[in-house]
């Protein structure tokens, strides 16, 4: 029994590589879910209500794009706007995997949480839907945008980080970059003597 409470990538924070990091992620995830499910209990304010649940999704959002994703899985992402021309484009970054390998029990946390949270909220406005509660659907729809944002921007971030690395890996553990640039200089000077 004991020796399955630390098996690497189990569902432990005390396995975490930044305990305190992965609990303060979690509890703003958790913390809005809670506060809309039962913050009627508290208080009839529906206003309060939907003002506090707000305030945690939008600090929840800041959290995860800033500090848990680079703290817990090694991946950021941000959103830049040419002045010039008004486009934007997305923008991501990843640690570099020969100086950092993400913990596995951090990175299981993270994506199940980043996945989950779209899915509860999804289910949360379905119910909001049948139950003809239509007051709350402005609140689910401001948490799925959240949600669902950072989701879409992690996974491309992760799909990116892994390309990335692929691509990295095949042209410099075969030579393939010192190759292609040897031969690039050496034909450069060789250009006129034949």
């Amino acid at each position: 029994m004991e020796s399955a409470q630390h098996v690497p990538g189990s569902l432990s924070w005390r396995l975490s590589s930044h305990p305190i990091t992965l609990l303060t992620f979690l509890a703003f995830r958790i913390s809005s879910l809670l506060v809309y499910l039962f913050g009627m209990i508290f208080t009839n304010n529906m206003v309060l209500i939907f003002i506090v649940t707000i305030l945690l999704l939008a600090a929840d959002f800041y959290y995860l794009k800033n500090i848990a994703g680079r703290r817990l899985v090694g991946l950021r992402w941000w959103n830049e706007v040419d002045p010039s021309s008004g486009d934007s484009r997305w923008v991501f970054e990843s640690s570099d995997p020969a100086t950092r390998q993400p913990n596995a029990t951090d990175s299981r946390f993270f994506w199940l949480a980043i996945y989950a949270q779209p899915v509860l909220w999804i289910a949360l406005a379905v119910f909001a839907l049948v139950s003809v509660k239509l007051m709350w659907l402005p609140l689910v729809a401001i948490a799925l945008v959240l949600t669902v944002t950072n989701s879409l921007a992690f996974s491309r971030c992760d799909k990116f980080s892994q390309a990335s690395n692929l691509a990295g890996s095949a042209l410099y553990s075969s030579g393939v970059a010192g190759n292609l640039a040897s031969n690039m200089v050496g034909r450069f000077f060789t250009f006129g003597r034949s």
